[in-house]
């Protein structure tokens, strides 16, 4: 039988090796003579090239020099900004003692302890002329009704349930109350701020004040913010005003029985050499508002948190942050829901800002489809 793993003295593997190997090369130059590949090769190219940290490796170091000077200027700008937000603070606590009168006859007319003259209780709304039109017309028609209706209406004290209709109203706070909350934060009467005194590191202190109730002793529930407002030593250039850095909540005197944080359950227990089974109870952390005031701490030996723990204790620098900067100073239009819905209405605007971006983008694509640069 004939040997054919060689052709004229060449190994038939060696031949199918130059073979492949000129295909491969036929295939290149195609492939290379492409127009739209060789424009998509040139993007790429130019986008590495041009990248911010790329650009700065080929500068001289003569420039690399200057621009480390540039970076020390940042960074005292930063700590000229620091020197800004804490005067802000200082305006704040300042400013916070001209509110606080309005504020203070505000729980007044919530609590009943005192009725709005008819002065202060008098407001023009958008539909105004529409109202008076619709009420003149009823007047006339209906007289007597109205003045049996009036005699027979209630009127309660105040205005009832008021920091707790805030609570269902906004989505941010009604996640963290349960059923069972529900009958206490009816008992809350007011809700204030107070600032860190001058010279003192900065804080704010939120103060949830209940009228006396069946659940706890406490008259006032308190949760302190700590913030910073310097730059990071490590990252100055992330510096972008004051944040929550830490919180501290309170002691809850719960009365006997009522402590909503926990739960008991009954465990049955089975002993390993008798055989013999015995129930057990023992109480275990509970969902509910009530533990906003025993908040996680942040990590301060150096260990980081994990992902979740992380993520909770964001979220509770964002509610407090929430009830310092809107609920507090806006309190009323909460209650009524004018503030949620202008909310709404901001975040829906930055949505379409964003689509309408988005739309912008996708017409100079097809522009470039159009009109390739050659």
């Amino acid at each position: 039988m004939a040997d054919n793993s060689f052709s004229d003295g060449v190994p038939s593997d060696a031949l199918e090796a130059a073979k492949n190997a000129s295909n491969t090369e036929k295939l290149t130059d195609q492939v290379m003579q492409n127009p739209q590949v060789l424009a998509a090769l040139q993007e790429r190219l130019d986008n590495v090239a041009h990248t911010p940290s790329s650009y700065i490796e080929t500068l001289p170091k003569a420039v690399k020099r200057r621009i480390n000077a540039l970076k020390q200027l940042q960074v005292r700008c930063a700590h000229i900004e620091a020197k800004f937000y804490e005067e802000v603070h200082d305006l704040e606590r300042k400013y916070a003692a001209l509110y606080q009168p309005l504020f203070d006859k505000r729980r007044e007319f919530i609590t009943g302890d005192v009725e709005p003259t008819d002065a202060e209780s008098e407001w023009h709304s958008e539909n105004e002329e529409e109202d008076k039109l619709a009420g003149d017309v009823k007047n006339k028609v209906v007289i007597a009704e109205k003045e049996a209706a009036t005699a027979e209406e209630p009127n309660p004290k105040g205005i009832p349930e008021f920091w707790f209709t805030i609570f269902r109203n906004v989505d941010m706070l009604s996640e963290l109350v349960q059923e069972y909350d529900e009958p206490i934060l009816k008992h809350l009467q007011d809700i204030k701020v107070k600032f860190s005194d001058p010279g003192q590191p900065m804080s704010f202190v939120l103060e949830f004040h209940f009228e006396p109730n069946d659940y706890f002793t406490n008259s006032v529930l308190t949760k302190t913010y700590k913030m910073k407002s310097e730059p990071d030593k490590a990252d100055p250039f992330s510096f972008e005003g004051p944040e929550i850095v830490d919180c501290d909540g309170c002691a809850i005197d719960w009365k006997k029985g009522k402590n909503v944080t926990v739960k008991t359950i009954k465990k049955k227990q089975k002993h390993k050499g008798r055989g013999t089974v015995r129930t057990i109870t023992k109480q275990v952390p509970n969902d509910s508002f009530f533990n906003f005031f025993s908040p996680l701490k942040a990590s301060g030996d150096g260990e980081s948190l994990d992902e979740d723990s992380e993520f909770t204790l964001a979220s509770d620098f964002e509610i407090g942050h929430f009830f310092r900067e809107r609920i507090v100073p806006r309190a009323v239009l909460y209650f009524t829901g004018e503030a949620i819905e202008d909310d709404d209405n901001f975040e829906e605007g930055e949505e379409g800002e964003e689509e309408l971006e988005g739309d912008e983008e996708g017409e100079d694509e097809d522009d470039a489809d159009i009109n390739p640069k050659v």
